[in-house]
């Protein structure tokens, strides 16, 4: 039986469908309500700006001379249409830009600019006064309805693909440990709608599957043109192989063109964010461009900004409700309301981080007998103790560590500077003992409250993944990312989402 004779079934992936003839026609008719849907938006606004300036006349535009030119009406038909078609005509409907990043938000923001940007200089070249009400309101209105549009609708598409629909047929091709590491990025975020239906592996045979994976391996890089025809695949990924030259992924380029699949190439980087990923074409070489992180400056003042002004914001309600959870843990057991522990933090050096007490007053000396006893697992992984049910815990505890409110007297960690809203956990010393070197990075930037692990699984994460997601904030920190994780972490708390 030859390589390419078998076809080993993938248990772990979801079930993707046949080629082209499905995944195509349904790629199409999600762009075909996107489209829809934007058309709606824009004639409502449109509308609504109307309504909110002229209520239901229709008043005409004057130039500076008094001289009638024309109504609201055809201004905003065109408008309305000039807007839609510049939305096509900036590929918010490409594919790629469809279900995840940001860059699908931002071709919307900027077509909508244009557009409006447009009709104020032919107002003011042509000295048609338009009124400013309009403009005000049809701009702000159409934006944001735009973008919940399109949230919502990636919301349905996130969920299409995890259910197994709208999924792209995708053929590996490169060594074997890089098309392994694919495979395994691709089978994690299921949302991308990539289903990895087998490899070809450029160099030693490395077995039936790829290692760590159940994803099997049809044959070379000589055999990608058969498996390509026998698997009706629609996405070739090629990732990093010393056995495969520039020459010959050119001319899988070629190759691929008659059967309308597309390449995607993949750079050994992992973890990098779009912003910090810039193509430098030289002299017929494409060059992937990384700009190096860094941690000082405009961004720092930047940041301490924001983290100032948010606990401002959030100090009329967060006071009450910290006081209300300080008497209860008074009342309960006449223990101290706060409990102060080490914690390392920006250079490694440590500080005392507060929180509101949830456990025993003897917590930390039982912790070694927990560990020891028969039976009681490590629910978290490795290195973070976590444990579900933990004996230690008191009753007030279990209610505030459910909801989070532990970890609001953190903000005076922030106010003096030790902390920042957002940013990688603040481990314990004894925990530091055991990181690896490329563990350290997290303690470039300030620990915080929450962070990109809160919002992804909490205590529910592996230590590895819990590196990973603290490791992808500091080398990819923005201001925007920082505001996403904040309604992340509201989200999360009120579903109560891995935390114990």
């Amino acid at each position: 039986m030859t390589a390419l004779q078998r076809r080993p079934t993938v248990p772990e992936e979801p079930p993707a469908p046949p080629g082209d003839h499905g995944h195509a026609s349904q790629v199409r008719a999600f762009q075909g309500v996107l489209a829809a849907g934007d058309f709606v938006v824009i004639t409502l606004s449109v509308t609504a700006g109307h309504l909110l300036k002229f209520g239901f006349n229709d008043p005409s535009i004057q130039d500076s001379n008094g001289i009638v030119s024309l109504s609201y009406l055809p201004l905003s038909i065109g408008l309305g249409l000039a807007w839609w078609l510049l939305l096509g005509a900036f590929h918010t409907y490409r594919q790629r830009l469809l279900g995840t990043g940001t860059e699908e938000y931002q071709r919307v923001f900027q077509a909508t600019f244009l557009v409006f940007g447009a009709l104020a200089i032919a107002s003011y070249l042509f000295k048609v006064q338009v009124a400013r009400g309009y403009f005000l309101a049809v701009l702000p209105i159409g934006l944001l309805g735009l973008f919940l549009w399109r949230w919502v609708a990636r919301k349905r598409l996130v969920h299409l693909r995890r259910r197994g629909e709208l999924i792209s047929r995708v053929l590996l091709l490169g060594g074997a440990q890089t098309a392994a590491d694919m495979a395994r990025e691709l089978r994690r975020r299921r949302d991308l709608g990539m289903s990895v239906v087998g490899a070809c592996v450029a160099g030693p045979n490395p077995g039936r599957v790829l290692r760590g994976s159940s994803v099997p391996v049809l044959g070379g890089a000589g055999d990608m043109a058969a498996v390509l025809e026998q698997l009706d695949v629609d996405t070739l990924v090629v990732t990093g192989s010393p056995d495969l030259s520039a020459q010959e992924v050119r001319r899988l380029s070629w190759e691929l063109d008659p059967a309308r699949v597309n390449l995607i190439l993949a750079p050994s980087i992992v973890d990098v964010a779009g912003p910090r990923i810039n193509l430098r074409p030289v002299d017929g070489l494409s060059l992937v461009e990384v700009a190096i992180p860094r941690f000082d400056g405009s961004k720092l003042v930047l940041k301490r900004a924001f983290d100032l002004f948010s606990i401002l914001c959030l100090s009329v309600i967060v006071v009450p409700v910290g006081l209300i959870v300080a008497a209860c843990i008074k009342l309960d057991d006449g223990g101290p309301v706060f409990f102060r522990q080490a914690r390392v933090g920006l250079g490694g050096s440590e500080f005392r981080m507060w929180k509101f007490r949830s456990m025993r007053t003897d917590a930390e000396q039982v912790l070694d007998q927990l560990r020891r006893k028969q039976g009681l697992q490590d629910a978290g992984n490795e290195v973070l103790f976590k444990m579900k049910d933990d004996p230690r815990v008191t009753p007030v505890g279990r209610v505030i560590r459910a909801l989070s409110l532990d970890e609001v007297p953190q903000l005076i960690n922030v106010l003096t500077g030790e902390m920042s809203l957002v940013g990688p956990r603040p481990p314990l010393p004894r925990e530091v003992t055991s990181y690896e070197a490329d563990v350290m990075r997290k303690f470039m930037v300030k620990p915080g409250i929450t962070g990109l692990w809160q919002v992804s699984g909490r205590s529910e994460l592996s230590w590895e993944d819990s590196v990973r997601l603290d490791l992808y904030y500091v080398e990819n920190w923005s201001l925007t990312e920082d505001i996403r994780i904040l309604f992340r972490t509201v989200k999360v708390v009120l579903a109560r989402d891995g935390a114990y």
